[in-house]
């Protein structure tokens, strides 16, 4: 009990000790131990870093889930550790109302059979979204929050030690040039170089820490060229399936809708070829079209009047391809 109680009275005395000297510093009474600039370059940058990445993750959570209440729901599930709830997303559930005015109105005629295959498209897109949406939170989101949640707290922290270590410093050097006895100074010069010692550890220590924020930095562009992959494939397959309904839609009997992107030849221009490097899987939806890998590189010319596909050549294969699902990477 009595080590306590000393424990107590040496720790509210340091805490008085440091309040005194914050004062004198602020009333201009009192010298400050000034961090080299190096160090403090370092800082800034790292809080420059933390203020951005809370910018745009605050962002991104509210472009991937636009309603706030729905965002205040998943931060309640995340903290108690339960799972988030599975709701539909707005696509989804305006392509149910469509499948179910269709079938009142009846899938034998052109109406309502129009209304079942957008609803059944609109339902499809709501899936590619949620899907954009798990892959953004794995590949981008997830590592912002575990920088700012792990490492950055982390920083905080120690310098937050590391003030309160600078604070006992310069209180120490304050008592050594108001020492009034040979054994006052001595004493004084005592604790002077223990907190010296613990203040050059303890900034040290932080400085390792602000150095690896840099480290941070090529992890989140790594995330940033994941982000942009995933939204390619993304876009690529809302183009797709948008593509897959103008035919399906211009194929309904008495229906008076015609796409404007329907091929009317199938000939190449005669202006040579480019090469393209495929960036989304495609199935060929028959024997006209190509199949795709990503990533591979095939040969493409032109399709005269087609505004959607190229012919694109592989070897002795040749086939319609999407445009959406190629780059072009050399003339």
């Amino acid at each position: 009990m009595d080590f306590n109680v000393k424990k107590m009275v040496k720790d509210a005395g340091a805490a008085l000790s440091r309040v005194v000297q914050l004062t004198e510093e602020t009333l201009g009474t009192s010298e400050k131990t000034e961090l080299d600039a190096h160090f403090e370059h370092l800082a800034e940058r790292a809080n420059m870093s933390k203020t951005w990445t809370e910018k745009i993750l605050k962002n991104m959570e509210a472009v991937l889930t636009p309603n706030p209440g729905n965002r205040i729901e998943d931060f309640v599930f995340e903290k108690i550790d339960k799972r988030k709830p599975n709701r539909l997303s707005n696509l989804e559930y305006l392509g149910q109302d469509m499948i179910d005015a269709g079938n009142e109105f009846g899938p034998g005629i052109a109406y309502g059979s129009a209304l079942i295959k957008v609803g059944q498209c609109q339902q499809k897109l709501g899936q590619i979204e949620r899907d954009l949406i798990g892959t953004a939170a794995n590949c981008y989101i997830q590592p912002l929050r575990k920088f700012l949640e792990g490492e950055m707290k982390t920083i905080s922290k120690e310098m937050a030690i590391l003030e309160t270590k600078r604070l006992d410093l310069d209180a120490c050097k304050n008592r050594v040039r108001k020492a009034r006895s040979m054994l006052g100074q001595q004493n004084a010069e005592r604790e002077l170089r223990v907190a010296q010692s613990e203040f050059d550890r303890q900034a040290e220590i932080t400085k390792l820490l602000l150095e690896g924020v840099s480290s941070s930095q090529a992890g989140h562009l790594r995330c940033l060229h994941e982000l942009a992959e995933a939204q390619t494939r993304h876009y690529a397959q809302c183009h797709a399936t948008m593509q897959e309904l103008q035919r399906e839609l211009a194929g309904l009997s008495g229906c008076s809708f015609h796409s404007s992107t329907q091929s009317t030849s199938s000939a190449p221009m005669e202006n040579g070829q480019d090469r393209a490097r495929v960036v989304c899987d495609y199935s060929a939806r028959d024997s006209s079209e190509l199949n795709l890998e990503q990533d591979e590189v095939i040969s493409v010319s032109e399709i005269d009047g087609d505004e959607d596909y190229l012919l694109g050549f592989r070897g002795s294969q040749r086939g319609k391809v999407p445009k959406a699902y190629v780059e072009i990477i050399s003339s």
